[in-house]
């Protein structure tokens, strides 16, 4: 799961993992399988989490007994080093084993959202980990209450401390953001119902919403599911790009007012929490857990809107090369290139992973290649599935990657992206203790990302033919589209909405479809043809109940991109680093541990550097075409 552990006292919530909403292809457009019917060789094994849900109850009520044990050190925190010590161990026991409890629910809810069974236990958990957070809550004012000498004094006297000297540091910079013990338990008991956004949210988008069928190329009449619209999406048939667009947004159109209410919802939990510990506003409360500056953001920001005559000249070339008059959202994602069809089976797409990922070395290859045999994966769609794809898994567990493979080059894309993710875990897992081995989303999506630099590199470098080539530069060009600038435009459209409603201002539909459309028009230029449908698309954004979040996609491609050059110019020895940087896991602040991997963030030029990178590749196209 993509976050660090913060300060026993105040355990970071168990927000939904990282879930990429990835363009899909599906193999057969009947009926979705029922879950029972997917073979097993393509299912996840959580067995290995929980050999049954009667051992996961056992869990359950461990980590109800554990939160009344710890109840008892109330109050003798910093009474001396021994208690300290006492108190910070049962705490990370019972937030490990209160994550497994509730990863292992969450998974077993997203194979089918539809199981009463899992849904009663994803809600037991959740009020679960809203207990645990109530029983720790004491725990860190308690530590910022012992005088600063004396908390020296215990760290010297207590060997046992030195594990945790990380951590204490990291309570002591938090100190003015952290409330008293009551308010602290206050905070810690609401933690379940301010997640009810995201959770309302979640159940309307895959449970409860359908969308109309259309008809495909052949003349079938198809239903339109969130994993089949990319597909649709890719259709040389202009009109089936067409109908599934105006199918998908139409459902979102007809729940506006309920969605931009969960919406509004989300963003008024966020203002509240920042408020609450004393932060000037929502983002900087955010970006504080990683000991960032808003200036990242900032600078992410201006950086690309800097060079967005970049973006307005791809939109271009893509109107120009398809033969259209204009230019619309759903125009994006067919191929420019004709006649090139990419099909692949899943078993060819684990090889070519495991060959483009080879300059990773050996070590990385045997254990990868484990993940693909070994429960880690979960591979197809079935009915209920939760759409997209994510890499979760409880520490000492090996990781699980969830996928929805459909058979096109993207998903491939995918596969290497999350096994980046799943892989980071292994490692970091491996040799981080618990409180240090759960990295920051930050850092995480750099190594999803170098995995996908890695295997687009090894494609371009082997695949001879023309219209090939080109095609993958096209893919590449969409990955900064997709990554570098539409993340950016994401990322401005919260910090424009949470502005909005720090200054008092409602959250109305008609403002929602304003700010979007005006950033669309901005991002897109004057080629794309904005129409009122993509008005709504903020409507479907699942990132956007996890505020502030997909920034790091951006500044994470950045990043890779340094790093990927790095180790295929110098081999084993940037290897070398980088696997360390994968082991370090969340051991120091992410800035801090790219800048070992000798990548600044703090500064606009990787960014910069990667949006040069992306008018190179224009360059490339316009030779080649």
């Amino acid at each position: 799961m993509f976050y660090r552990q913060k300060g026993v006292g105040n355990p970071a919530p168990l927000a939904p993992p990282d879930k990429r909403k990835v363009v899909l292809k599906v193999q057969s457009r009947g009926s979705l399988p029922a879950r029972k019917e997917i073979p097993e060789q393509y299912k996840w094994r959580l067995a290995d989490i929980y050999a049954s849900d009667e051992m996961w109850e056992q869990d359950f009520q461990a980590v109800k007994k554990l939160s009344e044990e710890i109840d008892a050190y109330r109050g003798q925190v910093g009474q001396s080093a021994s208690s300290l010590l006492a108190v910070l161990q049962l705490g990370y026991r019972l937030r490990e084993l209160n994550e497994r409890v509730y990863t292992y629910a969450r998974m077993r809810r997203d194979e089918d959202n539809t199981d009463p069974v899992y849904q009663a236990l994803t809600d037991r958990a959740a009020s679960l980990h809203t207990l645990a957070q109530t029983a720790l809550s004491f725990i860190e004012p308690e530590i910022l209450e012992i005088p600063p000498a004396a908390l020296a004094r215990y760290r010297l006297e207590e060997p046992g401390l030195t594990l945790y000297g990380f951590a204490l540091d990291e309570m002591l910079r938090q100190k003015d953001h952290v409330l008293s013990a009551a308010e602290e338990r206050i905070i810690a008991g609401v933690g379940e119902v301010t997640q009810a956004p995201a959770n309302i949210f979640k159940m309307i988008n895959n449970a409860d919403m359908t969308f109309s069928a259309i008809w495909d190329e052949e003349g079938n009449k198809v239903e339109v599911t969130h994993g089949r619209y990319g597909q649709f999406m890719e259709s040389p048939h202009r009109r089936v790009r067409r109908e599934a667009f105006a199918s998908l947004y139409s459902s979102y159109r007809k729940l506006q007012n309920t969605l931009a209410a969960t919406l509004a919802a989300s963003v008024k939990k966020d203002v509240f929490y920042a408020r609450a510990r004393r932060f000037p506003g929502a983002l900087p409360a955010s970006l504080f857990a990683d000991n960032i500056s808003p200036r990242v953001y900032d600078n992410l920001i201006q950086t690309v809107r800097r060079n967005l005559g970049a973006m307005h000249r791809y939109a271009a070339l893509r109107k120009k090369l398809l033969g259209l008059d204009e230019l619309r959202m759903y125009d994006l994602y067919v191929p420019i290139i004709k006649d090139v069809k990419w099909d692949m089976p899943y078993p060819d797409a684990v090889e070519l992973v495991k060959d483009g990922l080879a300059p990773l070395g050996a070590v990385y290859g045997e254990i990868m290649s484990r993940g693909f045999t070994e429960g880690w994966t979960d591979v197809f769609e079935n009915k209920g599935k939760t759409s997209g794809a994510y890499s979760w898994g409880p520490y000492g567990v090996h990781p699980y990657i969830l996928l929805n493979y459909q058979g096109n080059l993207n998903n491939v894309f995918t596969i290497a992206h999350e096994m980046g993710h799943a892989m980071h875990s292994y490692f970091a897992y491996s040799e981080q203790p618990y409180l240090y081995a759960h990295y920051t989303i930050f850092t995480a999506e750099v190594a999803s990302t170098v995995n996908e630099s890695l295997l687009m590199d090894h494609l371009l470098q082997t695949v001879g033919e023309r219209k090939k080539k080109l095609y993958l530069l096209y893919h590449y060009l969409e990955q900064f589209r997709g990554t570098v600038f539409r993340q950016t435009m994401f990322a401005e459209f919260e910090k424009i909405i949470h502005e909005k409603t720090e200054q008092g201002q409602a959250l109305t539909p008609a403002l929602l479809r304003q700010v979007y459309r005006r950033l669309n028009a901005d991002y897109y230029g004057p080629e794309m043809v904005v129409d009122e449908d993509l008005e709504f698309e903020w409507a479907r954004i699942p990132h956007f109940y996890s505020a502030f979040y997909v920034y790091k996609y951006a500044t994470g491609f950045s990043a890779a991109a340094a790093i990927t050059r790095r180790i295929l110019a110098e081999g084993a020895a940037a290897v070398d680093r980088y696997l360390g940087f994968l082991k370090k896991g969340g051991s120091d602040y992410p800035l801090n541990l790219l800048k070992s991997a000798g990548v600044d963030m703090a500064t606009p030029e990787p960014v910069q550097e990667g949006l040069d990178l992306f008018s190179r590749l224009l360059d490339q196209v316009e030779d080649l075409t």
